[in-house]
């Protein structure tokens, strides 16, 4: 088993870590590994009391290295489709997650690694990480989820990574988009529970309902994401949560 869990109280739940550990191998994504991660954030799904998810790779040298190049080099046309399709069932799970995921980045993040990054809802890293996209060098493309890319950082960021396979450091990740949050290595743990905590102190109704408008505003036209924006407000008054949470802010004002 190279999946384990860790929980921590918060707000007004708690926050489940994911941790994948093939650090020997930099944490490269096999085909039991992928399915391994695939049962876990499925497990999580009906947990009304999760307030986030910490993903993040064993040891310090990688977040995730990448889609293991052993088992890839012995694929047929066939278990390549299988292998790859299994991929992106894994990141589209963490995309459609009723509560946000959070990649917690402590080192090499490459290929299928970034792509899984890139499938987070938020990335936080610590400065010493490294990025890229090798697909072209050993003759494939980058695929499925490197489509997320130029949502993230724009098209001609994204071609530079995605054609000529270089990397890049955390520094200049920042400063394309693709991260939220560096730290150092010392200070990565309590970045992600501060970012963590700020989500779990939220309205959890709320949270799982915005995290479910930014999806559709990725799909839909501005006109059809402000109307599903309407839509969720009134819900939202459907469930006592806004009176609720509204409340101390109230009383702040009433003894003023």
């Amino acid at each position: 088993m190279s999946i384990s869990f860790s929980q921590r109280v918060s707000g007004t739940g708690h926050i489940t870590t994911i941790t994948y550990n093939r650090e020997e191998k930099l944490n490269s994504l096999n085909a039991v590994g992928i399915q391994e991660l695939h049962e876990a954030f499925i497990s999580l799904l009906n947990d009304e009391d999760l307030r986030a998810i910490i993903l993040t790779g064993a040891g310090s040298k990688a977040f995730f290295g990448g889609a293991d190049i052993f088992e890839m080099s012995e694929l047929d046309s066939d278990g390549a489709r299988n292998f790859i399709t299994s991929l992106h069932k894994l990141f589209l799970t963490i995309r459609t997650h009723p509560v946000p995921v959070i990649a917690r980045i402590n080192g090499y993040t490459l290929g299928a690694g970034m792509e899984l990054a890139a499938a987070c809802d938020l990335r936080i890293s610590t400065n010493t990480a490294i990025f890229g996209m090798p697909e072209v060098r050993v003759g494939l493309p980058s695929v499925i989820e490197a489509a997320l890319l130029p949502r993230l950082i724009g098209w001609g960021k994204s071609n530079y990574l995605v054609l000529t396979a270089e990397n890049i450091n955390a520094t200049t990740a920042y400063e394309w988009g693709f991260l939220e949050s560096i730290s150092t290595e010392n200070d990565l743990e309590k970045q992600v529970t501060k970012i963590s905590d700020a989500i779990a102190c939220s309205g959890p109704i709320a949270v799982r309902s915005q995290k479910t408008l930014v999806a559709e505003w990725e799909r839909l036209s501005l006109e059809d994401s402000i109307h599903k924006g309407i839509d969720a407000f009134e819900k939202a008054y459907k469930t006592d949560e806004p009176y609720q949470m509204m409340q101390p802010f109230l009383n702040r004002k009433t003894k003023k």
